[in-house]
């Protein structure tokens, strides 16, 4: 894509999910676990999408997991996502299930479109089940409140949030085929970070015309170098779940092949994916620091995210960062037995921040640095570690997040 202007064609705007054209969202408080906050969410789109989704590859898996893979399968549209968050509508039996479908019918019935139209999404504690009548009682809430407004957006990217400190959106626009097409996300997630094809969960809008296919396509590559390179804590939840409607009212014509216009829709998710995957990671349960780990000089594309990941999941090393200790030696263990083959004789260690750069370890010994410098720079509120294996041409990146004494304060009480 090089010479062709690319980066002067992308470019970031306000919003998030109701950013493209048609596409409205709400949040409002409907008390299903909390009692002091918005907790139900809606995106719309005014006329039938084209959906895809990647979920959990967790065997335990929630009833708006089951409800959604079967309908991205096999509805011919989509139209609405309704979403809950305090409770998970996990490991609920039949009647998990029964939940999904009447929440389905509840909104078609609203919104004037198919039950089969509507995906649903839950969030929050397992086990416990949904409250069917402040569920339908909230969508009625959200079918009232719906807009295509920023502020729409923003409240139903704060509905879906739990332990999260922050809500997550983004947009974008570019062009394709002439005609300006925009991208748009929302995701939560805090705890229970270790997606594999997915992210706890997200849910991204688009008004491009691109075919089912396609878009399927784009969005199983993209999370494996997007959401797939985060962890907060090594847990992949039972609710894992990526969403993405395109409605195509940017009437750029039809993509149906790969190509530059593919490319160019692929680049604008892959920068959206990408956001929200590093902003989930370092609003990590107890974070006080975005940790990324840039592996380069991988013998292949494999190794560099096998070996990346690897840093970013050791409890040992969130540990340092979070101490602002810099301690290679949990670095270089990681790597080690990431399952990736490299000499450690032959490996280069960087940190890196805003406050600057310092070689801290090369050809298997330390290097003379200043520990001073380097609890400067692991100080920082974005930390990288820099890790360049001399094997061949092949990188990666993963983001992760330190680990603090609140994240345990966290979790020890979540049910309650």
């Amino acid at each position: 894509m090089e010479g062709r202007g690319k980066e002067e064609c992308m470019r970031q705007i306000e919003g998030g999910v109701t950013a493209a054209k048609g596409f409205e969202a709400a949040g409002v408080e409907a008390a299903v676990k909390y009692r002091d906050r918005k907790d139900m969410a809606l995106v719309y789109s005014r006329v039938p999408c084209r959906a895809a989704g990647t979920f959990t590859t967790n065997v335990v898996k929630a009833a708006p997991v089951l409800w959604d893979k079967k309908l991205v399968e096999e509805s011919p549209f989509v139209q609405a996502v309704v979403v809950n968050s305090g409770i998970a509508n996990a490991c609920t039996g039949k009647q998990g299930m029964d939940c999904c479908k009447a929440e389905a019918e509840c909104a078609g019935r609203l919104l004037g479109i198919p039950a089969m139209a509507v995906l649903v999404a839950s969030t929050g504690v397992i086990g416990m089940q949904l409250p069917l009548d402040r569920i339908q009682a909230g969508i009625e809430k959200l079918a009232a409140a719906k807009s295509d407004t920023a502020e729409a957006g923003l409240n139903a990217a704060k509905a879906i949030m739990t332990t999260d400190t922050v809500p997550k959106q983004i947009a974008v626009q570019t062009t394709i085929g002439g005609k300006t097409v925009t991208l748009g996300g929302m995701c939560k997630g805090s705890g229970m970070i270790h997606p594999n094809m997915c992210t706890m969960l997200g849910f991204l809008t688009t008004d491009v015309n691109i075919s089912r296919e396609l878009l399927g396509k784009a969005l199983r590559e993209d999370v494996v170098d997007s959401f797939n390179m985060i962890s907060v804590d090594g847990d992949t939840s039972t609710n894992d779940t990526l969403l993405i409607l395109a409605n195509g009212l940017a009437e750029n014509e039809e993509i149906t092949a790969e190509g530059a216009e593919y490319e160019e829709f692929c680049r604008a998710l892959h920068f959206v994916t990408t956001w929200l995957a590093k902003k989930m990671a370092g609003d990590g349960e107890g974070a006080t620091a975005l940790f990324e780990t840039k592996v380069v000089g991988a013998a292949s594309k494999e190794d560099a995210r096998i070996l990346a990941k690897s840093v970013i999941c050791s409890s040992l090393t969130k540990a340092a960062i979070f101490g602002h200790d810099a301690n290679w030696g949990r670095i270089l263990c990681a790597l080690g037995y990431s399952g990736a083959r490299f000499d450690p004789e032959n490996v280069d260690l960087y940190f890196e921040g805003k406050s600057g750069k310092i070689h801290i370890f090369s050809k298997g010994v330390a290097c003379d640095y200043s520990e001073e410098e380097a609890t400067g720079i692991l100080s920082d509120p974005e930390v990288t570690v820099l890790a360049d294996m001399h094997m061949g041409d092949a990188e990666a990146t993963a983001w992760g997040c330190d680990l603090s004494y609140d994240y345990v304060k966290i979790n020890a009480d979540y049910r309650s």
